[in-house]
């Protein structure tokens, strides 16, 4: 069985990549898979983010081993299999590539592929260029200064998460057309 999945970012309006990958595999190969489609430098702190309709952060899953508290599961990238966490089309995720400023791309299962299989995980569909992987913190306070998250979210007057909300991921990937499979 393979997942694709539909990556957006709120920074970078063309900004689309589609990823396939198998659902055996784990979220670590997925991180991989989108650190190559981003051209990304390896070896920073991330996790992904299992989500809820509204986009709200529900269960963790860390690129290492975090520090917590018992109560708490902890899960991690490497360990954790695609196929034990995501069940249904249209499940939302966040993919968080830069703690200090929580930058992320917002994810979406678009489609679940019965009878086929992957090696390892490919970007099928590439669009736009990435926002930057990091940011000067310093410029990145002057800009926040004030900020009103509901109207001016990371500095973009015109920013709106509702837009997601209302009509999920539905008709993006007609918004802006994808290259070519046959380019990639």
């Amino acid at each position: 069985m393979v997942f694709r999945f539909l990556l957006l970012s709120d920074e970078v309006e063309d900004f689309r990549r589609e990823i396939q990958i198998d659902a055996d595999a784990t979220f670590f190969d997925l991180h991989k898979v989108i650190l190559a489609s981003t051209g990304f430098k390896d070896g920073e702190m991330s996790s992904f983010f299992l989500c809820g309709d509204d986009w709200e952060k529900e269960t963790e899953i860390t690129l290492t081993e975090m520090d917590t508290s018992s109560e708490e599961d902890a899960y991690i990238m490497q360990d954790s299999v695609l196929n034990d966490f995501l069940e249904d089309e249209k499940q939302r995720l966040m993919y968080v590539f830069d703690y200090m400023t929580e930058r992320a791309f917002f994810i979406e299962l678009r489609e679940i592929i019965t009878g086929k299989d992957l090696d390892e995980g490919i970007c099928t569909k590439s669009q736009g260029d990435p926002p930057a992987q990091f940011i000067d913190f310093n410029d990145f306070e002057l800009k926040t200064t004030g900020l009103d998250t509901g109207e001016n979210f990371y500095g973009d007057e015109s920013y709106d998460l509702d837009e997601l909300d209302a009509e999920g991921f539905d008709g993006l990937e007609d918004t802006l057309p994808l290259p070519d499979d046959d380019k990639f």
